[in-house]
């Protein structure tokens, strides 16, 4: 009788220290100790100043860029809040 309570005293012992390394590992966004590789951010090659009456779609269509591309070296564009002066990239990398 105590052998099976020592084996299953063992067993709960590794289950909870590998649920902590799970949750250690979790919470600093590593895997399992595998460093993941962060994102670029995007690089601007020529910039565009909006004028009244200017959209989003209008400047995509004026430089024939398709919208994922537009979006993507414009990350954290708000196309509702665009005001006059406003620099948005139109050539870069993503």
């Amino acid at each position: 009788m105590a052998k099976s309570n020592n084996k299953i005293a063992m067993i709960t012992n590794f289950v909870l220290i590998v649920a902590l390394l799970v949750i250690v590992s979790m919470t600093e966004s590593r895997g399992f100790g595998i460093p993941k590789g962060k994102k670029s951010p995007p690089t601007c090659n020529s910039v565009y100043g909006v004028v009244s009456g200017d959209t989003c779609l209008a400047v995509t269509q004026m430089f024939n860029l398709t919208t994922t591309f537009f979006e993507s070296v414009n990350p954290n564009l708000e196309c509702d809040s665009l005001f006059v002066g406003q620099w948005l990239c139109v050539a870069g990398n993503a």
